[in-house]
């Protein structure tokens, strides 16, 4: 539409269902690509992208041509077919339901950048868990822990 602007940055964050440690480093290359090309494909821009063992962050521009909720869900499903259809993960992979998406102003990209290229540092001193937590206070989002993550049956 004409006349229209818009700047809307996202950090997305989303878990392996069960935080299951399945995206070992033999893979994250390639599932990264995978999930930047889905997101570029669809017209959108991905600063920054870090899958760990049992979950994903991504800081992306979005374009308000298409929902969050659907670019999302196609991000999850998309990647875990490809996962499974090339047997990259030891077992069955799939994506927790729901996501964390957590806006922010341009200038605070450089830092949220870094935040998510240093995943693996980080991750010697804080669980996934603890980080999701820290990160949804920290953006004063509601939540009952009860729902934060499924379980296993």
């Amino acid at each position: 539409m004409a006349n229209s602007y818009t700047q809307i940055v996202l950090h997305l964050v989303f878990a392996v269902k069960f935080r299951r440690s399945l995206i070992n480093e033999d893979i994250r290359v390639s599932v990264e690509k995978y999930m930047t090309g889905i997101i570029t494909n669809r017209g959108h821009l991905v600063y920054a992208i870090y899958c760990m063992p049992d979950h994903c962050h991504i800081l992306i521009s979005m374009r308000p041509h298409e929902n969050l909720s659907k670019l999302v869900q196609e991000v999850k499903r998309s990647s875990a077919l490809m996962i499974n259809q090339n047997n990259l993960a030891r077992e069955w992979f799939r994506w927790q339901s729901g996501y964390g998406a957590f806006s922010l102003r341009k200038s605070s990209r450089d830092i949220v950048i870094r935040y998510i290229q240093n995943q693996p540092e980080r991750h010697k001193r804080k669980s996934f868990k603890k980080e999701y937590k820290s990160i949804l206070k920290e953006n004063e989002v509601e939540f009952d822990e009860n729902y934060l993550f499924h379980e296993p049956d």
